[in-house]
């Protein structure tokens, strides 16, 4: 059930935005390393291997989880296939700053996709804040020249995170439609598990066909090594443990609004480590992300 946004659910809400924001920023730093698809499909190989011991049980033919196994494949395909693999293909033409703030558009994919397919009610401040939040990302795309969004043309990368943004908006109102038992879904390290089962082999397959294609490289070595530790652990495991948790107790639309704290994220971790330094422009959509979240708070 949807409880009050506490402080201590806020604080789960507020760790993934920071792990992402740095995941976005390794993604770019690692880019002539190794590709996308590739990167996107170790990291979470990586993961389900330190999760083992954690939810060994959910690989068991008896597990309970199981009886709801289209559900943890379409969760594992939004989540972890789709959602990760288009964002690291947007960093390879798109700064992580500019990732982030199209990424912000969550608020009016969490809202469309609600409305849609999961029957939920539109209120006027959740509309108003989500079109706030969509002027932030108009204002970016357009590089800061509204005049030229008639003629507006999208780079690959702002094209691959609204597709991600699609995907993840998904992959939220999921994890709260369901019918599984309480005790289940409160084992964080099972819920994971199971969908990693199914993440990983949908992964795995995007990245066979990335290096089936030709597209597809890797430079073994310490460098590439940390980052995909770094990023396993912290961006997968904990970021999706924290969001899991925080989405089940504040709901799909209230979370979606801590998303919008990824750039703010982003434009700090990218000026002290890639050196790629904000835009005003970038200060004026993060300004009109913040008021889509003050005006869609209101009740």
């Amino acid at each position: 059930m949807q409880q009050r946004l506490t402080p201590g659910t806020a604080f789960l809400l507020t760790v993934p935005p920071l792990l992402w924001a740095s995941n976005a920023v390794v993604g770019r730093l690692v880019r002539e390393l190794v590709s996308p698809l590739t990167l996107n499909f170790l990291r979470w190989a990586i993961a389900f291997v330190l999760l083992v011991p954690f939810a060994f049980a959910v690989l068991r033919r008896g597990s309970p989880l199981w009886a709801h196994w289209r559900r943890y494949s379409m969760l594992g395909l939004l989540g972890i296939g789709c959602y990760n693999a288009f964002q690291y293909l947007a960093l390879q033409t798109s700064t992580p700053i500019n990732v982030t703030l199209v990424g912000s558009s969550m608020p009016l994919w969490m809202l469309a996709t609600g409305t849609l397919f999961f029957g939920q009610r539109v209120t006027r401040p959740a509309v108003a804040g989500a079109v706030l939040s969509m002027l932030g990302v108009l204002l970016v795309l357009s590089r800061g020249q509204w005049d030229q969004l008639l003629a507006l043309r999208l780079v690959p990368g702002d094209l691959y995170m609204m597709l991600a943004t699609i995907a993840w908006a998904f992959y939220s109102w999921m994890l709260v439609r369901t019918n599984e038992p309480s005790d289940v879904r409160q084992d964080w390290a099972a819920f994971l598990m199971a969908q990693l089962v199914f993440g990983v082999a949908w992964s795995g397959a995007f990245s066979a066909g990335e290096w089936a294609v030709g597209r597809a490289h890797l430079e073994a070595g310490w460098p590439l090594a940390a980052a995909l530790a770094f990023i396993a652990v912290g961006p997968a495991i904990l970021a999706y443990r924290c969001w899991g948790s925080g989405v089940q107790r504040a709901g799909p639309q209230a979370a979606s609004f801590f998303i919008n704290l990824t750039p703010l994220f982003a434009a700090l971790l990218s000026a002290a480590f890639l050196r790629e330094l904000p835009h005003w422009y970038h200060g004026a959509a993060f300004a009109l992300i913040v008021g889509g979240i003050v005006v869609s708070s209101r009740r």
